[in-house]
Formats: C-alpha cells, sequence, structure tokens
C-alpha cells in the first residue's frame, strides 16, 4: 500500500541508522513493528497480578549444564 507521509528528514535518517535498515521503507515498517510489540506488551503488562486465584503454572526446566 501506498501512503504519502510527512517524516522529518532527521528523524528517519537516524531510525534508519538506529535499526540499520536498507531503506526509508523497511526503517518505518520496523518502527511500526516496533511499536505494536510496545503497546502489546504494555498490554499483558496491565494484567499482571489482575487474577489473585490464580495458581502457578508448572514449568520445565532443564538442569543447568555441568550440575
Amino acid at each position: 500500500m501506498k501512503k504519502t507521509l510527512n517524516i522529518d528528514p532527521i528523524l528517519l535518517s537516524e531510525a534508519r541508522r538506529a535499526s540499520r535498515a536498507a531503506s526509508d521503507t523497511e526503517a518505518v515498517r520496523l518502527g511500526l513493528e516496533a511499536l505494536v510489540r510496545h503497546e502489546a506488551y504494555q498490554r499483558l503488562r496491565s494484567l499482571r497480578g489482575s487474577e489473585p486465584q490464580a495458581k502457578d503454572v508448572p514449568r520445565r526446566r532443564e538442569a543447568p549444564a555441568g550440575e
């Protein structure tokens, strides 16, 4: 999909450098993906402790190497 966006060229340049994106399009895509991940994390974080009757979930963990 094509969109016309007004983006500060300095900000876009910094984003490209920080993300090591090969193109402006890739830099914008990576930034949008990071925003979506961050918001999903914040929603999950807001649920922390919201179920006081929840029981611990058993987890399988491998013994550390050398023990």
